[in-house]
């Protein structure tokens, strides 16, 4: 089937915000990969007899997965169109949680999740719908990223309670051989309404809020240089942000409350990240990128700091809302950074670098959580060691902030020199 070409009458359209919202759907249906092995693992962590560390494996291996897989199916999308790997990931994600379902020892369920579920499956609905969705908005492109993106927290509002309530009726096994189903019977016909290629792009605009930017040296340094500082404050926001959103329900475990409680605690602050992401997508097509990096990153660590007096289950719930309040807007702003500081040309490309080290630093944040755990028989050290890596996030951020600054008085100062 042939697709039909848009046009730049379609950018901001109805139609395009009707993709949109198919769009949302489809990352909120694909995000069960991303949270349900974090419901699930204090039941295999029992099941298949596991230390803590070895039971984070494989929520490591599926942001890994998730990771790399936003980078084939991106490729794969701009071939074939975003339809494509999206169906591809409907496929994959119900093999995936079927496979895992099934899986006889650990190993085998961490193939199904880092591979299935994680590669092939989820990865199909986050990056190649966040790249597609800034191909149909100019003007409220911050929003219109930011409403998309909240589809992965959506997920984390709705599938936490969901899986946690199949599993307490039919056991960790079946719920997953159900989503597995579901996720198929759903996907596959919304991938075919996105099958309308996007329309002609317009150029990007030159500079953000914060300052300006040249193309060939943004931020006054080499844009590989730009690009890796990027992704070194993208591993450690995340390996931060991964410590409550992975372990909150085996820590509520530990405190003495139901596995029930905890996956509410989850959904309550990842339905609060929802909130963030559409607050903070209004705030940065005003503020910039870099400066809604550095205000969601200084408030993150504070709702970690909460995290360490507080034990009570009351306490807990609002400390869990007030984190997903406050970090909720950190990813998509990097996308913002990208299409601010870059050559539109360079974009695509390095939004998906940046976002796959988000993915990273949620791996990486996921394990060493539970490894640090198993070393001191405590999350206190966990949450510490969170906070550390949130510090250095905030370091990043504001040398970049530092480096516009700078950019901007040379530029200032070259032109009144040309002028003279």
């Amino acid at each position: 089937m042939s697709r039909t070409p848009a046009t730049r009458d379609d950018i901001e359209s109805a139609y395009a915000w009707m993709r949109l919202a198919v769009s949302l759907l489809l990352m909120t249906i694909g995000g069960a990969g991303m949270y349900s092995v974090a419901v699930v693992l204090p039941r295999i962590q029992q099941d298949f007899s596991l230390a803590r560390g070895d039971a984070s494996l494989p929520y490591t291996l599926t942001m890994i997965g998730f990771g790399l897989g936003g980078v084939l199916m991106g490729k794969l999308s701009d071939r074939f169109g975003v339809w494509m790997p999206v169906m591809l990931g409907a496929v994959g994600i119900g093999l995936g949680f079927v496979g895992a379902g099934l899986a006889p020892g650990v190993w085998m369920f961490s193939l199904a999740q880092g591979l299935f579920i994680g590669l092939l499956g989820t990865a199909a609905t986050f990056a190649p719908l966040v790249a597609d969705t800034s191909q149909w908005f100019d003007r409220r492109r911050g929003v219109a990223l930011a409403i998309c993106m909240s589809g992965n927290y959506v997920a984390g509002a709705i599938w936490p309670p969901v899986i946690q309530h199949f599993i307490d009726a039919v056991g960790w096994r079946q719920t997953y051989m159900g989503i597995g189903v579901f996720c198929v019977a759903t996907m596959l016909p919304l991938a075919l309404v996105l099958r309308r290629a996007p329309p002609p792009q317009a150029p990007a605009p030159l500079a953000d809020a914060g300052g300006g930017r040249a193309p060939d040296r943004p931020m006054g340094m080499s844009p590989n240089a730009v690009q890796a500082l990027l992704c070194v404050a993208g591993v450690s926001c995340c390996v931060a942000m991964s410590m409550p959103q992975v372990h909150i329900v085996a820590y509520c475990g530990d405190l003495g409350f139901s596995p029930a409680r905890g996956a509410e605690m989850l959904s309550v602050m990842l339905g609060m990240g929802v909130v963030s992401r559409l607050v903070s997508g209004w705030v940065s097509d005003r503020i910039g990128g870099l400066r809604t990096l550095l205000l969601g990153s200084i408030l993150q660590g504070i709702a970690l700091l909460m995290f360490l007096p507080f034990k009570g289950l009351v306490s807990l719930y609002l400390v869990s809302g007030m984190f997903g309040l406050f970090q909720g807007g950190i990813v998509p702003a990097y996308a913002l950074i990208v299409r601010e500081h870059f050559s539109p040309k360079e974009a695509g490309a390095r939004v998906g670098t940046v976002l796959m080290a988000t993915l990273f630093g949620m791996a990486l944040g996921g394990w060493m959580s539970g490894a640090v755990f198993d070393l001191t028989g405590s999350y206190r050290a966990a949450f510490l060691n969170g906070i550390a890596w949130n510090l250095l996030n905030v370091s990043i951020v504001i040398f970049l902030l530092y480096r516009v600054r700078l950019a901007r008085a040379q530029g200032s100062s070259s032109s009144v020199a040309r002028m003279a």
